[in-house]
């Protein structure tokens, strides 16, 4: 992101400055090419820059960082930039871009990573309103490094035991500056790897509240093209493993033995006991894999409980099992499953559970219990609704989906509502899938119901022994590709589809918020959500005094025998006219009556829609461009009818003629 240039802008100094919103504290340490991206996101953002102060700390960079630096503080006088020896490792710049900071609030902004340009403000406002002591945002990963959890909800206050937090201890979040202080907050010095866990973990288990900004992405966690991550980097894993059992230590110290604790414990297991035990193991010699197994087994022994081994899965419960009972070469075995080689596809057993294909399953030699293999759980459908659209008064879906490993053999569309529930078989090969549902027979051969229906999808995987033996089911919601935003989807316009005997009713595809579910509404009334939402027109006068009113609308579904007619209506009345009908390609009609005569008064117009018993009356709206709200569409008849007014126009006509020969 380009750096602007602010070096005439006038910003508030001295005693008269007002005390900064917030602290962005950057560490640097060779990360030149990355600062106009990093510090320019700061820079650019919308959150008034009198209440952002700025406070980059160089850690002995030698690439032109600090040079850079000192550029950007003659340009930018909330910019603050501070020089050190290099430290070896993120921790002591942080703490001393703490030990300088004035702001109510600190975030911790790495200097190969960016800030979304609304990040600051959503944040602050957040932690003002809640009353947060931490507050984080929505991350996303970019060139090719993933985001650690995918907030999707935004919250006022979580807890650490029952949300994804926790699975996020790094530093690039808001937190209270006082809360900070209060509990002497600091980072560790001198490592390049996991510094930030005994800040994280002290900070969310001691904070009061935690709040959760998921409207937008916040943070963008970037790869290095150079690989050159600190989480990338070559490591002593056996030191490493000695300081995770401490940091642990701590943990254990601030949650009692139990389900809280053992929630905590999974996310070590996940994060930094087992994430040594794939690539970095094998890379070591027969004895370096020994030592690396020797020095997590007491974090092992101290941590593992029955109730951590069976909430991690299949590949690291083998590891903790391998580790915990010293089987090194097995341990080896199932790294290398993982990661020189690929485990064996998981396989539907006769006793209806789904084992995980990794090296030594039920051989007899070996002391791998099946519960350790055992994935039944895990088992998740991965599916995507790749299309939807209508044909005729019929709805086509079409997909992939497929139980990871297993595949499928059968797939049913399910559309439920309050407890009742209608399978619509799909077509099904090689993942794909296609289902057609028409509302006329989806309810086991009749008319689907008036109501809101939510469409999933059912896949099926069975044994070897085919329909006749043990099979697996997973079920999961329908959610359209797409941003969301389906307001150009002819797919989502409401339409009119018939229903056999049950008679027409307006449908309509929707999300559901805030996931975006696929549901269905059939609405016989049609008044949940209104057809001809784009109903436009005009009315005219000639100066015969005849009126001429023209509507247009699109109008998916609309049966070739349905009746079109413009209404007039006032608090009491409705006066039907005389309507021609004009369809053309895209469901666009056209309809328009001439008035040459009708009773006085101000009428506004509708569009009857009518097919067999359903029966709606559209309002029109007015034509005009340039207008934010359209408003509805009025036709003024004069008293007496058009001819009286024709009389009164000829009656004047004739008497100016008359003054104008007297005149002469």
């Amino acid at each position: 992101m380009p750096v602007p240039d602010d070096s005439e802008a006038e910003v508030p100094t001295g005693p008269r400055a007002p005390a900064p919103t917030v602290s962005v504290i950057v560490p640097v340490h060779n990360t030149r090419r990355y600062l106009d991206r990093s510090l320019g996101s700061v820079f650019a953002q919308t959150l008034d820059r009198r209440h952002i102060e700025v406070i980059a700390v160089d850690d002995g960079s030698t690439d032109g960082s600090a040079e850079w630096l000192a550029e950007q503080a003659r340009r930018h006088p909330h910019l603050t930039v501070l020089r050190q020896e290099a430290s070896g490792g993120a921790g002591k710049p942080r703490n001393a871009g703490l030990a300088r900071a004035t702001g109510d609030y600190v975030f911790f902004l790495d200097s190969d990573d960016r800030l979304d340009p609304e990040a600051l403000f959503w944040l602050t406002r957040t932690a003002q309103q809640c009353r947060s002591d931490i507050v984080y945002g929505r991350i996303a990963g970019a060139d090719g490094r993933a985001a650690p959890v995918d907030l999707r909800t935004t919250s006022e206050r979580v807890s650490v035991f029952d949300s994804p937090v926790y699975w996020s201890l790094a530093a690039y979040k808001l937190f209270r500056r006082s809360f900070v202080e209060r509990h002497r907050l600091r980072f560790v010095e001198g490592r390049l790897l996991a510094e930030d866990l005994p800040f994280g973990i002290t900070a969310l288990l001691r904070a009061d509240v935690v709040s959760v900004f998921a409207d937008r992405t916040c943070y963008y966690l970037h790869g290095r093209e150079d690989n050159s991550n600190a989480s990338r980097q070559d490591t002593d894993w056996c030191e490493y493993l000695g300081y995770i059992g401490t940091v642990l230590d701590r943990v254990a110290a601030e949650v009692p033995p139990g389900a809280d604790r053992d929630k905590l414990m999974v996310r070590h297991f996940h994060g930094e006991i087992l994430m040594p035990f794939g690539a970095p193991y094998l890379a070591r010699d027969p004895a370096g894999r020994t030592a690396m197994a020797a020095a997590a087994r007491p974090l092992v022994e101290r941590h593992l409980t029955d109730r951590v081994l069976t909430a991690l899965p299949p590949g690291l419960r083998l590891r903790a099992h391998c580790l915990r009972a010293g089987l090194d070469d097995e341990l080896t075995a199932v790294v290398r499953a993982d990661t020189a080689t690929r485990p064996d596809p998981p396989h539907l057993d006769d006793d209806g559970r789904v084992y995980a294909g990794y090296p030594y399953f039920r051989d007899p030699r070996r002391a791998l219990p099946d519960a350790c293999y055992d994935l039944t759980d895990r088992v998740v459908l991965r599916q995507r609704l790749l299309r939807q659209h209508w044909v005729g008064g019929v709805l086509h879906l079409r997909g992939t989906a497929a139980l990871p490993g297993l595949g499928g053999d059968t797939v049913e569309i399910l559309l439920r509502r309050n407890g009742t529930t209608h399978r619509v078989p799909a077509r099904y090969a090689d993942g794909a899938w296609r289902a057609a549902v028409d509302p006329a027979t989806a309810a086991d051969g009749g008319p689907l119901p008036d109501g809101v229906w939510g469409l999933k999808i059912a896949v099926t995987a069975y044994g070897p022994g085919g329909a006749a033996g043990p099979a697996l089911r997973r079920e999961a919601w329908l959610v359209p590709d797409g941003d969301g935003e389906d307001a150009g989807d002819p797919g989502f316009a409401p339409r009119i589809t018939g229903r056999g005997a049950a008679g027409p009713a307006v449908a309509a595809l929707f999300r559901s918020r805030p996931h975006g579910h696929l549901n269905l509404d059939l609405d016989g009334d049609g008044a949940r959500r209104p057809l001809g939402g784009d109903l436009r027109g005009t009315a005219d006068h000639t100066r015969s005094g005849r009126a001429t009113v023209t509507a247009r609308l699109t109008l998916p579904g609309c049966p070739a025998d349905a009746g079109l007619r413009l209404v007039l209506q006032d608090a009491t009345r409705t006066v039907a006219l005389r309507t021609t009908v004009e369809r053309a390609a895209g469901d666009r009609y056209t309809v328009r009556s001439v008035l040459r005569g009708g009773p006085p008064g101000t009428w506004r117009v509708a569009l009857r829609v009518t097919a067999g018993p359903f029966r709606r009356e559209l309002p029109v709206r007015t034509a005009g461009r340039g207008e934010d709200e359209p408003t509805p569409l009025t036709l003024t008849v004069p008293g007496g009818g058009f001819r009286a007014g024709l009389l009164r126009r000829a009656r004047l006509l004739r008497r100016m003629r008359r003054l104008r020969r007297a005149r002469r």
